[in-house]
């Protein structure tokens, strides 16, 4: 796994809320520390799930989100969205989200899909505040949502992208960040990814492990349980830098600055 004591990495999502991670949750966030991971972004993906990010971004000196993830869409009721609506007035949670459309599953029908994405952009237009975007088989879709807001939308990264290279392009056009996991390290499904990743602008590029999911397939040793963790941050990292041609350092930098200035951190 790829470490140095050189660089400072910002882990844009993490689902630290998984009870995968009941038991170790303070020794994973050192572990994360030692690697060079100085934070992390906790993901809210629905009002329940999102009141114990903001707790737990508070207990661990940390971020979260807020918002309504698509396969909870359907279950989504006026009393959960005013929650979210009011966590966003807390100073820890930086992104409305995670939101957006996933057509690959369908857990919630398309139709709850939408109606939901519509409000969490309305909301971020009336917050002026960033978008923390999920998108599975949907691109055309999510591109013709956004459009719609596009003068008044705030800042926005498709998370864990994992798409199309002309879904890609188009994001880039619209102005979006995309944020790469360690889907780029499966030599399976993940060799798309690997050789467009480099038509991502440096000013554009974010990274996230999306722990406890997507660990990365070519980590040496594999971890026993196949839990991904913030540690694993460094090698994903490494990957995007191999693939990009750039050092590690320089990636770790312009990934580092890109998630301070969308999530409006402090330096």
């Amino acid at each position: 796994m790829a470490q140095s004591a050189n660089i400072q990495l910002i882990d844009i999502g993490v689902n630290l809320t998984s009870n995968r991670f009941d038991k170790d949750r303070e020794q994973i966030l050192d572990r994360a520390h030692d690697t060079g991971v100085e934070s992390i972004i906790i993901t809210g993906t629905n009002a329940r799930e999102s009141e114990q990010a903001l707790a737990m971004a508070e207990r661990y000196d940390c971020y979260s989100t807020a918002g309504c993830h698509p396969h909870d869409a359907e279950r989504l009721t006026a009393s959960d969205f005013k929650l979210i609506q009011s966590l966003h007035s807390q100073d820890r949670v930086v992104a409305i989200g995670e939101c957006g459309l996933d057509f690959n599953r369908n857990f919630s029908t398309p139709d709850s899909q939408i109606r939901v994405l519509h409000q969490h952009l309305e909301l971020a237009c009336e917050l002026q505040k960033p978008l923390f975007l999920h998108e599975r088989d949907a691109s055309d879709t999510m591109l013709e949502l956004l459009l719609q807001y596009k003068q008044q939308l705030p800042p926005a990264v498709i998370h864990c992208f994992t798409g199309s290279q002309d879904a890609l392009e188009h994001y880039l056009e619209l102005g979006l960040y995309i944020g790469i996991t360690g889907w780029i390290c499966d030599e399976r499904r993940g060799q798309e990814l690997a050789d467009m990743v480099h038509l991502i602008p440096d000013d554009r590029l974010m990274i996230e492990t999306d722990a406890p999911w997507l660990t990365p397939r070519d980590l040496r040793p594999k971890p026993k349980d196949g839990r991904n963790e913030p540690m694993f941050l460094p090698h994903v990292a490494q990957k995007v830098a191999d693939c990009r041609q750039q050092s590690l350092e320089h990636v770790a930098e312009i990934t580092h600055k890109n998630a301070q200035t969308f999530f409006n951190l402090p330096n």
